[in-house]
């Protein structure tokens, strides 16, 4: 698996991988992604073809923005080696705590975020729509030297 930082130049291979890993209705198109990757404090990894971690930092806290990562490349490392990368390069950057949303029902991602370190620090009642709540989920991140 080839890991990179993405660009602006990659947004429309962003929107497409983004489309295979979530419903029509929520999965994020080319513009959106181009937005976001011309703010500032904004970082995204790019799998090749398998997946994709959007950052964004403000100070000292961090949050992921979106995971994704392809139906046939999942359970194969490709999430834990995005995330696991990318708090590497946050904390090098200063941050001290990396936050996200994750869907109170997505069982899977729960499991990923707990083996890496993260914990629950709070809940947002429907987030994603009426009735579907997210967890909000907080973990330290260790600085340099």
């Amino acid at each position: 698996m080839r890991l990179r930082q993405a660009g602006l130049e990659d947004a429309a291979a962003l929107a497409a991988l983004h489309a295979t890993a979530f419903p029509p209705g929520e999965a994020w198109p080319e513009g959106t992604m181009r937005s976001l990757l011309g703010l500032p404090g904004v970082t995204a990894l790019l799998a090749e073809g398998e997946g994709l971690l959007l950052l964004r930092q403000a100070a000292d806290e961090a949050e992921v923005l979106t995971l994704a990562v392809r139906p046939e490349a999942r359970r194969q490392g490709v999430a834990r080696a995005l995330l696991e990368t990318g708090m590497l390069l946050l904390a090098a950057a200063g941050a001290r705590r990396l936050l996200l949303e994750v869907a109170a029902e997505n069982a899977p991602a729960m499991a990923l975020y707990a083996g890496l370190g993260f914990a629950r620090a709070g809940e947002r009642r429907n987030y994603y729509a009426p009735g579907r709540h997210a967890w909000l989920l907080a973990r330290a991140l260790e600085g340099e030297g």
